[in-house]
């Protein structure tokens, strides 16, 4: 089987977003089939909007099936697996710049603040996500205006990811066109 990634943009993203181009161009370098989704109204993304999209993008999910997701991605992502049937397994994830916790300057209107609350106050239920996911790992900048490093403690403690900080990376978005990190993040969750 063809090893697959599906890679997952955040709020206000897009598939030809930073280092999304150039991590593609690694992977198919490396045998993988690459996926780049655009999720729609990316400015005002919802749930129930975002998750049925990323799932008909996937089709067939297995264990050669490796998601990487960028901030609101990562909650698309968790969210995802977490209604894929019993038993079924992917091959694991990288979170770049996730949160499960809280995320900051995210009020600057009515629209932001509504966004952020809809995601952040859904439930989820992080057991039945890492019953998915055998393997993670979770990037983060030491530096990021939007997701604070606490945001980590929920992905080592209860998806058991690899916690790897980045210095100065920001949010990963804005002159960030290539990631190493993320790339060698991935292709570690190949190894047994």
């Amino acid at each position: 089987m063809q090893k697959r990634a599906i890679i997952v943009h955040g709020w206000d993203g897009h598939p030809g977003d930073a280092w999304f181009p150039w991590l593609k161009k690694e992977l198919e370098a490396r045998g993988f089939e690459v996926i780049i989704p655009q999720l729609p109204d990316p400015g005002t993304p919802r749930i129930q909007n975002w998750v049925p999209k990323l799932a008909e993008a996937v089709g067939a999910v297995d264990e050669n099936t490796y998601f990487v997701g960028h901030s609101m991605g990562n909650q698309a992502i968790a969210r995802y697996f977490e209604s894929l049937p019993e038993g079924t397994k992917v091959g694991g994830a990288v979170f770049i710049a996730g949160f499960f916790k809280h995320i900051t300057n995210t009020d600057n209107d009515a629209s932001e603040t509504e966004t952020r609350k809809h995601w952040l106050e859904a439930p989820l239920d992080l057991n039945k996500v890492k019953s998915h996911l055998p393997k993670s790992v979770a990037i983060f900048s030491d530096d990021d205006p939007f997701v604070p490093l606490d945001n980590q403690d929920d992905f080592r403690n209860k998806l058991g990811s690899r916690i790897v900080i980045e210095h100065a990376k920001s949010h990963f978005n804005k002159g960030t066109f290539e990631l190493p990190s993320a790339l060698e993040a991935l292709l570690s969750l190949q190894t047994k």
